[in-house]
């Protein structure tokens, strides 16, 4: 008859081993029932604020240096709501190229002064008259180019005294440049002839 061996208690090795197999699998399927909310959690979903957070070229999350979301929508001025104006519709993405900004960093601050220039017109009417017609006409976008903040700023105020809606973003300086610096103007959207009056002048991006 075969002799079997008395192998003795498992070797701590073993034991801490085993627990740590445990205490993985344990707390993966804790995590997954809680995020389907068997625990009553909320549900894990990922939203385009988690998304902005990647710190990459092309998704940021720097387009204002305000805590606040909302702080990047700046109040400055009375807005003319055009009324009346049948013209078709644009909004103007005012990019300085003195900064060295990437494409992918260019379309990240863009986005965000569109975003800005949408909730300010939202915020002063729901149902604006310029950005419904905007937005039955595709939503226009044009992107052009300037060199310096200097000249930025002097765009604003002279699209601000036309009643134009005019965003600057200010960057918050996690990448590429310098925090505060303004990167993009958005302006309307509004009746291309009154953009055209601010910007005409300027080359394509």
């Amino acid at each position: 008859m075969a002799n079997v061996q008395d192998r003795g208690p498992p070797s701590t090795t073993n034991i801490v081993l085993a627990t740590a197999i445990v205490s993985g699998l344990a707390g993966y399927y804790f995590a997954q029932a809680r995020s389907i909310g068997l625990f009553g959690g909320q549900s894990i979903t990922r939203t385009a604020a988690a998304a902005d957070n990647k710190d990459s070229d092309v998704s940021d999350a720097e387009g204002s240096t305000s805590p606040n979301e909302d702080d990047d929508v700046q109040d400055l001025g009375e807005l003319k709501s055009f009324a009346g104006n049948t013209e078709e519709c644009k909004l103007v993405l005012v990019v300085r190229k003195d900064l060295g900004m990437s494409p992918g960093k260019i379309g990240a601050q863009c986005g965000h002064a569109t975003l800005a220039c949408y909730k300010t017109l939202v915020r002063a009417n729901p149902r604006h008259p310029v950005l419904r017609q905007w937005e039955d006409y595709g939503q226009a976008k044009v992107a052009l180019r300037i060199d310096s903040e200097e000249d930025m700023l002097v765009l604003q105020a002279q699209a601000i005294s036309l009643g134009l809606c005019a965003q600057v973003i200010h960057d918050a300086g996690r990448t590429q440049i310098a925090s505060g610096s303004a990167t993009v103007l958005g302006i309307g959207p509004a009746p291309k002839s009154k953009i055209d009056e601010v910007t005409g002048h300027l080359r394509l991006l």
